[in-house]
């Protein structure tokens, strides 16, 4: 699991993956973020970075694999993550803009919290995820696999979870508007507390 070593600034954060201060102390971000981003995408298989509040732009992740890695509050705008394969990794409060989750194997993930906007998880495995109070709006998670994951107390709006298994998803307490299920088994969903 990603470590976790105190900014040397001495601000609370934590410092990010290959340096001793967090990313807000860095004297120059965009090239940490370049940094981090060029790592990721030249090894394709990562395990335990550290990089709260990191901000990607338009950075290709696609076909690499992530275990056990940490991007709380970070930002990803136009950032492609097809074809990933993910486990235990946490993007808790994290901000997504238009990015490509399409054919990705995500398990045990943490979305709690994050703000996803014109994404798409189209045609993934997404088993065990935490949408927990996430804001997500315009995405698509067409012809996925969502067992076991949890939307309790997310705002969901104008979005799309057509053809998907949707067995033991809890969207309690959820505020959904112009959603479609269609093709779905919704039944098997958990849309209310007690429903088990």
């Amino acid at each position: 699991m990603f470590k976790i070593s105190p900014c040397a600034a001495g601000c609370g954060q934590t410092a990010i993956f290959g340096s001793n201060l967090c990313f807000t102390h860095q004297a120059n971000p965009q090239l940490e973020t370049l940094r981090i981003a060029e790592y990721i995408t030249k090894e394709r298989n990562v395990s335990n970075i550290n990089a709260p509040l990191v901000r990607f732009d338009n950075i290709d992740f696609s076909h690499c694999h992530f275990n056990g890695c940490n991007f709380r509050q970070a930002e990803f705008s136009m950032c492609a993550f097809s074809a990933t394969e993910m486990r235990m990794t946490f993007f808790d409060f994290a901000v997504f803009s238009s990015c490509d989750f399409s054919k990705s194997d995500l398990e045990f993930l943490s979305f709690a919290g994050a703000q996803i906007n014109n994404c798409s998880f189209e045609g993934s495995e997404l088993i065990n995820i935490n949408f927990c109070g996430a804001s997500i709006f315009e995405t698509t998670f067409d012809n996925s696999n969502l067992y076991n994951s949890r939307f309790i107390n997310a705002e969901i709006r104008n979005s799309d979870f057509i053809n998907c298994n949707l067995k033991r998803v809890h969207y309690f307490a959820s505020r959904r508007e112009g959603i479609n299920f269609k093709y779905s088994n919704a039944e098997e969903a958990i849309l209310e507390m007690g429903e088990e």
